[in-house]
């Protein structure tokens, strides 16, 4: 092992999460380059290095570091330079050098024990001169401090943020409790934290470790969607997680509704167990739902003769229950209009619009995500925006577990006489309590969206627990329009939802079963569908065909999916840079998919010039788009979404991103595709059921091809079984009307 000893004179590159650091050695007789794994370093510090010189094929002869120390600076040199670096902010080149000429040798001792001196320095104030010391003090426990943490194998970004939450009682925290990281810190959860106890040495029954057991439980819940567990099923669950008797569950739970973590209540004959956050979520929310649900004294004759002059007028015709839903609309400061395709949703939301305009009325229009809000635009001819763009996001700290700030709230609302809302069936109970927040009492509410789409990606069930209040307005909207009545994907899907059989003869233009039932055969015939056959029949790009499956694993699950239609779709090239990643390959050119909520990251909108023309915050769980760029020098890679939002990420950040050659049929919610191509073969009993294949066909806008086993596909048909859903809503609705009646 060779050993060198100098300063840090420049760190080229530093990973924050696991230290990995390349940086430029300045030593007595030469400058080198060294690479290796540092918990902390900064530069102008003195090191010792010891390692062995290789030769990279790229950047010529480095230092693999394999060991290091941080050196105490040994002479005025040395102390000049470290103090000059940077490393001290506040302190620069010309500063350093007057405060060692100053205290020459004793500098450090200086700083360390009589800091008040350094204002004999000419620049230097009594406070500046604390802040320099505080700074020097920080620096020397922030070292000591990762050291200690890295040896319970937590990443540097971690040690960092932890440090940072607690100072010097770091030690002091981790060694007793180590489960409060959990709690306070975002990126640590219950595993990582029980990773670190059981290093320690702590008790598996210890009271700490159960209760963090149980807030996990709770977590892990909502990440299925749930805002509640029922306490059987939540004790079951902590219980296995924990491997500790139910029994020991019970003191630790009422100690947090003690602490106010959790809340119990009895719903619907079962006692619910909420994360304290999610139930008052959902108890203000049905709060400000009531102050909205206001009756206007507008007379139902006055509000038919004016709608008739507005279908002249647009030359369209209503139907009853239409006509209704605007007149509703009218008289109510809130509206649930729901139904399936090809029910007429589109034409009475244009109705609706036409009406308020005459009274002069300022209307917004929202969708949860991009295409939906595009396709919003589309069908009714005015600006749809995203509900976060609406809402204005600022971004907001976080990992995606965090929820996003916007800058539209009670004290500064939307300024709208009506706000029309699309594909509510996706809104979960975060989006919805942040919409009402910002929603005047007075402002018309109309929430439009399909019941019978699966429910949110995130926690609640909002569209659904509204209408089971039978507390709001709900026009339903049944009958099947004439045009829509010749297409074979709005007639079948209907027939699915209502549990009909399906005819699979294939003389249908637009809905088709091919019958196989080797899965290598299905992965052919979905290769071929989605490469050569469907794009010139729908006349799309084999990209805008999506494939839709109900699961990640398996033979036809979304991960081999993605592997085998990248393979064909977009095989490598020496044009084309790759990167390496967790998950496996990314590739200039894949299609992609954000699989969490990004509130922190910024958009841009570019002109054909590659000026930035708009710009914005987030990205968000579901969002599709095509990698434009991979910059391996620079550890980036640039993601268009929407075909015109620009996206920015570092390598750290892209556990974000997977393949989307295929997704599951639960993230194709609020998506509408040329066609889609739709695997079908075996899968759990609880997944596969009548819900699922509605929403999957319904995805379609042209054209649905089903290939697989017919006797999966009518056993999802039967099935009306729908995976539960544990929410609250519903229960603080009701709870909320019985105080105000």
């Amino acid at each position: 092992m060779e050993i060198r000893k100098g300063y840090v004179e420049h760190i080229v590159f530093r990973n924050g999460e696991n230290g990995y650091t390349v940086f430029q050695l300045v030593t007595d007789e030469e400058e080198l380059t060294c690479v290796g794994t540092f918990s902390v370093l900064s530069e102008g510090e003195l090191v010792q290095v010891g390692g062995a010189m290789k030769e990279h094929p790229l950047y010529g002869e480095q230092m693999q570091v394999q060991e290091y120390s941080i050196l105490a600076p040994e002479d005025e040199t040395a102390m000049e330079r470290y103090l000059g670096s940077g490393a001290i902010k506040g302190v620069g080149a010309a500063l350093a050098a007057r405060i060692v000429r100053r205290f020459k040798g004793d500098t450090f001792r200086i700083i360390e024990e009589e800091p008040e001196r350094l204002a004999e320095v000419k620049g230097i104030s009594e406070r500046k001169a604390m802040e320099i010391a505080e700074q020097m003090e920080e620096k020397k426990e922030l070292r000591q401090a990762m050291m200690f943490l890295t040896q319970y194998g937590i990443s540097m970004s971690l040690a960092v943020k932890i440090y940072k939450e607690y100072g010097a009682r770091t030690y002091q925290i981790v060694q007793e409790n180590p489960y409060r990281l959990a709690d306070d810190i975002v990126g640590i959860g219950f595993r990582i934290a029980d990773e670190i106890a059981s290093r320690i040495g702590i008790h598996t029954s210890s009271d700490y470790r159960i209760r963090s057991g149980l807030l996990y439980t709770l977590q892990q819940a909502a990440g299925e969607g749930h805002t509640c567990l029922p306490r059987e099923l939540l004790f079951s669950q902590a219980s296995e997680l924990l491997g500790v008797p139910e029994d020991a569950l019970e003191v630790q739970m009422m100690n947090l509704c003690m602490d106010r973590k959790l809340v119990i209540r009895e719903d619907e004959g079962r006692q619910m167990v909420f994360y304290s956050q999610y139930f008052y979520m959902e108890l203000n929310t049905a709060r400000m739902l009531h102050d909205l649900n206001l009756d206007s004294s507008m007379e139902d004759e006055q509000i038919r003769e004016k709608l008739s002059r507005v279908e002249r007028a647009a030359g369209i015709e209503l139907d009853e229950m239409q006509r209704r839903a605007v007149a509703e609309a009218v008289k109510h400061g809130l509206l649930i209009l729901t139904g399936g395709p090809g029910t007429g949703k589109t034409t009475t939301i244009n109705a609706m619009i036409r009406y308020f305009e005459t009274e002069d009325m300022e209307i917004l229009l929202a969708a949860p995500t991009g295409r939906a809000a595009k396709r919003m635009t589309e069908a009714t001819g005015y600006e749809a925006v995203t509900i976060h763009r609406l809402l204005e996001l600022s971004g907001a700290p976080g990992d995606g577990q965090e929820k996003a700030s916007f800058e539209r709230n009670e004290e500064n609302p939307l300024e709208a006489d009506v706000i029309i809302i699309d594909e509510m069936s996706m809104v979960d109970i975060f989006l919805m309590h942040s919409l009402l927040r910002a929603v005047s009492v007075g402002t018309r509410l109309i929430l439009v969206g399909d019941i019978n789409q699966l429910p949110s990606v995130g926690p609640g069930c909002v569209l659904k627990d509204m209408i089971r209040s039978e507390v709001y307005p709900v026009v339903m909207l049944q009958k099947i329009f004439r045009q829509a009545s010749q297409s074979d994907i709005i007639v079948n899907a209907h027939k699915i939802n209502r549990g009909e059989p399906v005819v699979l003869d294939n003389k249908s233009r637009d809905f088709f079963f091919l019958k196989r039932q080797d899965p290598n055969i299905i992965l052919r015939v979905v290769l071929a569908l989605v490469q050569d056959k469907l794009p010139p029949y729908v006349h799309a790009k084999p990209y805008d065909i999506q494939v839709l499956t109900p699961m990640r694993k398996g033979a036809l699950g979304v991960e081999h999916l993605n592997e085998i239609l990248q393979r064909y779709l977009n095989p490598p090239s020496p044009e084309k840079t790759e990167k390496e990643y967790a998950k496996g390959l990314l590739r200039e050119g894949d299609k992609v998919m954000q699989i969490k909520n990004n509130y922190q990251i910024e958009w841009q909108a570019r002109n054909r010039y590659g000026i930035a023309v708009d710009k914005g915050m987030g990205v968000f769980n579901g969002d599709l788009g095509v990698i434009q760029n991979i910059d391996p020098l620079a550890e980036t890679m640039e993601v268009l979404f929407d075909e015109y939002r620009t996206v920015t990420y570092g390598f750290a950040q892209l556990e974000e991103l997977e393949l989307a050659y295929a997704v599951t049929i639960h993230k194709s919610q609020g998506s509408e595709y040329p066609a889609v191509v739709i695997p079908l073969l075996t899968g759990p009993r609880m997944l596969m059921n009548r819900n699922l294949l509605y929403t999957a066909v319904t995805r379609a806008r042209s054209c649905v091809t089903l290939v697989g086993s017919e006797e999966t596909f009518r056993m999802m048909i039967a099935n009306g079984s729908e995976q539960a859903r544990y929410s609250g809503l519903l229960g603080r609705i009701r709870e909320v009307e019985s105080i105000e009646d």
